[in-house]
């Protein structure tokens, strides 16, 4: 399993199940134990030991947008919101969700807390909650009669939430803003067979040369299927508004400077480098520049961000491809010309003949 906006794998021990946060060189785990515990993944050492805030099973945790706070969703029902370094629960809502089944909770880009969960009479919820207000929903949406657990996946850049049903055939799509009913229904991915289970790709592994803006591996009972949800444009130029500046690999803060009480936003970085020219364009870029071949004594600098080393084997190959193409193409056209004079000469002797 792949945590949302990470490039680390999930790391997972008997009893216990754990996540890699993106915001510093850390590690959460959370079980069966009811107890989270916060590594430094560098040393092995458990930084932080929260075991005394929970009295059930924990279903997830998320962290916020710097690092400062996580929020947890339990099988008592209760939704929390806890800084971990002060080890303390800054904020709790009893009966989130008032159904038995799971419930998950995460945390938005805007500081707002996301939940799924089930009615008293079994009906699927999702709701959205302020952290420093939690006695009452901003929103709270009824969906359908469905057992499923909904699995939550939050997109930062667009304010999208993916939710997935374990045993559904379908992805449900949400925008999250400002103005009521806060959260918006966009479109339903529907498919023949149920998914038992579901990751979600970090947008930075995403083409944005096809204007891919998700991809979800759907679990099936023997396979795993990708899921492409992308967005139609006649254009081939890079889609700016599809593709603002993403959460990268690299770790904003290391695990000491976290601990010591720094926080900091995700490190960004841009899709446009992931950006494939469409195939009416390669022509104009794969020949090699002839100024390569002559000597550049004093060249100061490269206009045009030519590299300097030697064309590998591959690049060679598609050249003597090209050129190959190009004198098939040539020796068509002559052929067309050929035919066209033919085909010219033989209406006139027709026409002589009719006369």
């Amino acid at each position: 399993m792949w945590p949302h906006g990470t490039g680390a794998r999930h790391r997972l021990v008997p009893t216990q199940r754990s996540g890699h946060c993106q915001r510093f060189r850390g590690l959460h785990g959370y079980g069966c134990d009811n107890a989270i515990i916060i590594w430094n993944v560098g040393t092995g050492e458990a930084l932080i030991n929260l075991d005394d805030m929970h009295s059930d099973m924990i279903y997830n945790v998320s962290w916020n947008r710097n690092g400062s706070l996580i929020c947890t969703a339990s099988k008592d029902k209760k939704v929390r919101v806890i800084d971990p370094r002060k080890q303390e629960i800054v904020a709790e809502k009893e009966k989130a969700h008032e159904g038995a089944r799971p419930m998950r909770a995460i945390f938005l880009a805007d500081g707002n807390v996301f939940t799924t969960g089930f009615s008293r009479m079994s009906e699927r919820q999702l709701a959205l909650w302020n952290p420093k207000n939690m006695q009452e929903p901003i929103a709270l949406h009824e969906m359908d009669t469905s057992n499923g657990v909904l699995l939550p996946f939050y997109d930062p850049d667009t304010s999208i939430i993916y939710l997935c049903g374990k045993g559904d055939s379908s992805i449900r799509y949400f925008e999250i803003t400002d103005e009521s009913p806060y959260v918006h229904y966009l479109n339903t991915f529907s498919s023949k067979e149920p998914q038992r289970g579901m990751g979600y790709m970090p947008k930075r592994g995403l083409d944005v040369n096809k204007c891919e803006i998700a991809r979800f591996f759907k679990l099936h009972e023997r396979k795993c299927e990708p899921i492409i949800m992308t967005v139609p444009r006649k254009s081939d130029l890079f889609q700016d508004d599809l593709y603002p500046d993403t959460a990268g690999p690299e770790a904003a803060l290391e695990a000491e400077e976290w601990f010591e009480g720094k926080n900091a936003d995700p490190v960004l970085i841009s899709l446009k480098h992931g950006y494939i020219p469409g195939k009416n364009r390669d022509l104009k870029v794969v020949k090699k520049n002839i100024l390569d071949s002559k000597p550049t004594a004093n060249k100061k600098c490269d206009l045009i961000n030519i590299p300097k080393k030697t064309p590998d084997t591959a690049s060679v190959q598609n050249e003597a491809k090209l050129d190959e193409i190009l004198k098939e193409i040539k020796s068509i056209k002559d052929t067309i010309c050929n035919q066209d004079e033919r085909i010219s000469k033989l209406e006139q002797q027709m026409a002589k003949i009719a006369a």
